[in-house]
Order: structure tokens, then C-alpha cells, then sequence
């Protein structure tokens, strides 16, 4: 059993040709297409169809419902991404008036979008859950960052200081960072004043004291650049000079592209606020805030993620040339990607029930700059007669 315009773990070794090629590998076997559709009224279906069409890497299937027609799916603009995300949680304010929370979802194509609509519900008091990975906020790469930040805002802060104090890998061992805990405690003092102090007695090799040196004198220099430097500068100068985006760089990992991404959207959201202070007050507030958790909950998560899921109502933002499809997919695997990635949309859009919203926005701030967009190739291909556009009241 399988479904070859579902096949979007390409990157993963998933392989579409599998199923393509089942007939020939296995000649004279009986091919039951399982074609009616329970969960998905006829716009959403007849949609996804024409969208699917456009792949020529098909064995080909109509999907069909005996539902009632329902609304058609709904296509809007936004001057930028962050009146998307707001115009994104007004409809949804609006549809939980009369719907449970829980069946509403926002499936996006990267990870680091989902950090506007977070900040947007927090603001708004809506409850809500990131479903196949962490919040923003907590993911790896973004405490690891705000850890170098919490440092330089209060260097007192023991928990930061020992989560950064050797990422990336600088040569300092278990024994360098027992002797320091060690020395605080006999003292009682912090972390960074027993590293301090530890520089200048024979309690560490050479090649850790240096390494150690060049650390701290770091944090006094990006110290000292606190109130002088925007948030933003300080972060890219702190990410350059500690190795960090450095190491992320190097990693050959899957992940390593989508974490270098979060960390721009990490400063990127720094061009908000007007000091250090304020950031840290706001992510002190969102982790308070996930404390809080409720029954009911609006879904967020990544196209990749929602498949096998389905909800009543669904908002597909970011729908433009190179988000989505995505540009790096694209360079990596040209004709193949493409075709993955309009295999991820018609994987978001059938995860409806009842609604889809989608949505793209004339331009994105990215690297610091405003970039313009234009609308993704898999909007024209969806058919007039099942889409209703509509234009942002603020565009």
C-alpha cells in the first residue's frame, strides 16, 4: 500500500520510484486504486488534484467525494510576513469562536517560520502547540544563543555560562569544568568569576587556559559592546567570533541547514526589540507561557510533519518562490525536488477537512534586508473555479 503523491521523505531516502516502477518490478499484479475520499469536501479535492496533475513522476488517480461542495479555498497577500501572521490569527480568533481549537492547524514549509505566528498567539493569548518538533524558543540552536546573551546581559548567570562555556568545542574538559564548579562552590562564586580566578593557578593545562582566556576575554569585549551595539549586531558578532555559526556551518548534518536558518530568524526578531533587556523579558515571558498549557490548542507545525494528520481547518502560509518550493531543494535536486515539493502541497492542502486558507507575502526581511517575493508557481496551478482571492486590507 502507498500513495505516490505523498511521497515527501525524499530527503530522508524515501525513494517515489518505488511505487512507480511496482507494476513492472512485479508484472501481473492486480493495482486497486483506492480513489474516494472520506475526510475532504469537493474544493479541497478537486484542488489538491490539479495541483497533483502538474507531476509527471505519477501512476495517476482521481479523488472523488460524495461530501457537499463546502468553501472554496481561500488565496491571500500580505504586504510582508508579519501582517500574514497577523491576519493568519485573526482567522483564527475568528474560527475558534465557533470550533475547538484542537482542529485548527498552520502547516508551514520551515521550521523558523513558525517563530512570527508563535510570537502573534502569545501576544493574543491563544494557547497553542508545535507538533513534531520544539517552540522556537526552545529549540537547541536558539538557547544556545540566547545563553551567549544571557551571559553578556548578566554575567552572574551560572546556567547560561555553563551551557555555552564550551559549545562550540573548545578544548575544555571534564576536569577544567569540575575544577571551576569546584572553585565556585568552595567560594561562593559564580561561574564566571571561578573561571576568572582559575586562569591564574596551575589547575588547568595550557591548551585549556588558553582556550579559556579567549573566551572570557570575549565576553568582556561583547560586554562592554552591550549598550553601545543594536541586538541584532551584538548576536551576528557573538555567533561569528565565539565559532558558533562556524560550527553549524562545517556540520554535515540534516539539520544543519534548518538551524543556521533559525538562527537568522533569531535575528531577525532581535530588529524588534531596542535593547537586550527587553529580548531576554520577552523570552522569559514566552517560556512562562508554555507552562501554561491548555486542553485546546491551534496545531503548528511543518508540512512534513502533518502527514497522516487532518484537521478542520488549515492555513498554509509563506506560498512563494523559493520558501516555497524551497530554493535549496531546488538547487540541490532540480526537476525531482520540485516535484517533492508539490507533493508537500498536496499533502497540506488534503489535510483539511473543511477550509484552506493560503497565503504568501510580497517580501520577507531575510539576512537583516528586506527581500521581495512573488507568489508560488503552485498557486497558478490551482484551478479558478475552486479558489477565491482575496487581498489583504492592509496591503
Amino acid at each position: 500500500v502507498g500513495d505516490d503523491d505523498q511521497s515527501i521523505y525524499g530527503w530522508r531516502g524515501a525513494e517515489v520510484g518505488n511505487i512507480l516502477s511496482f507494476e513492472r518490478d512485479f508484472p501481473g499484479a492486480k493495482i486497486i486504486r483506492l480513489e474516494k475520499n472520506y475526510r475532504s469536501q469537493p474544493h479541497i479535492l478537486k484542488a489538491a488534484s490539479e495541483l497533483i496533475k502538474n507531476n509527471k513522476g505519477r501512476l495517476g488517480k482521481t479523488l472523488w467525494t460524495d461530501q457537499e461542495n463546502g468553501d472554496p479555498i481561500i488565496i491571500s497577500s500580505h504586504l510582508d510576513g508579519s501582517e500574514e501572521a497577523r491576519s493568519v490569527v485573526e482567522n483564527c480568533e475568528i474560527i475558534s469562536k465557533n470550533n475547538n481549537l484542537n482542529e485548527i492547524a498552520i502547516l508551514v514549509r520551515a521550521g523558523y517560520q513558525t517563530r512570527e505566528f508563535e510570537d502573534r498567539f502569545l501576544t493574543v493569548n491563544i494557547p497553542y502547540r508545535v507538533i513534531g518538533g520544539p517552540r522556537f524558543y526552545e529549540r537547541r540552536e536558539i538557547r544556545d544563543a540566547i545563553a551567549y546573551l544571557r551571559v553578556i546581559s548578566q554575567p552572574n548567570d551560572g546556567i547560561a555560562f555553563e551551557r555555552i562555556i564550551n559549545v562550540p568545542k573548545r578544548g575544555l574538559g571534564q576536569t577544567t569544568i569540575k575544577s571551576i564548579y569546584e572553585l565556585s562552590k568552595k567560594n561562593n562564586e559564580s561561574l564566571i568569576t571561578s573561571a576568572q580566578n582559575i586562569l591564574l593557578t596551575e589547575m588547568i593545562r595550557p591548551q585549556a587556559k588558553s582556550s579559556l582566556g579567549k573566551l572570557l576575554e570575549n565576553f568582556n569585549r561583547w560586554i562592554s559592546l552591550r549598550d553601545q551595539t543594536n541586538v541584532r549586531e551584538l548576536l551576528e558578532i557573538v555567533l561569528d567570533e565565539s565559532g558558533y555559526t562556524d560550527m553549524w556551518q562545517k556540520d554535515k548534518s540534516i539539520e544543519a541547514p534548518g538551524r543556521l536558518d533559525n538562527l537568522m530568524e533569531l535575528a531577525d526578531t532581535l530588529e524588534n526589540f531596542e535593547n537586550l533587556t527587553d529580548f531576554l523579558d520577552h523570552v522569559s515571558l514566552v517560556m512562562e507561557n508554555e507552562k501554561n498549557e491548555s486542553s485546546q490548542m491551534i496545531n503548528i507545525m511543518t508540512l512534513h510533519a502533518a502527514k497522516g494528520l487532518e484537521f478542520d481547518h488549515i492555513f498554509l502560509p509563506g506560498w512563494e518562490e523559493g520558501l516555497f518550493p524551497n530554493q535549496r531543494s531546488l538547487d540541490e535536486n532540480g526537476t525531482l525536488a520540485l516535484e517533492e515539493e508539490r507533493r508537500l502541497g498536496h499533502v497540506g492542502i488534503t489535510r483539511a477537512r473543511r477550509t484552506v486558507r493560503i497565503s504568501f507575502a510580497h517580501s520577507r526581511r531575510s539576512f537583516g534586508e528586506w527581500q521581495n517575493s512573488i507568489p508560488s508557481r503552485f498557486i497558478d496551478e490551482l484551478p479558478d473555479e475552486n479558489i477565491s482571492f482575496i487581498e489583504d486590507n492592509k496591503n
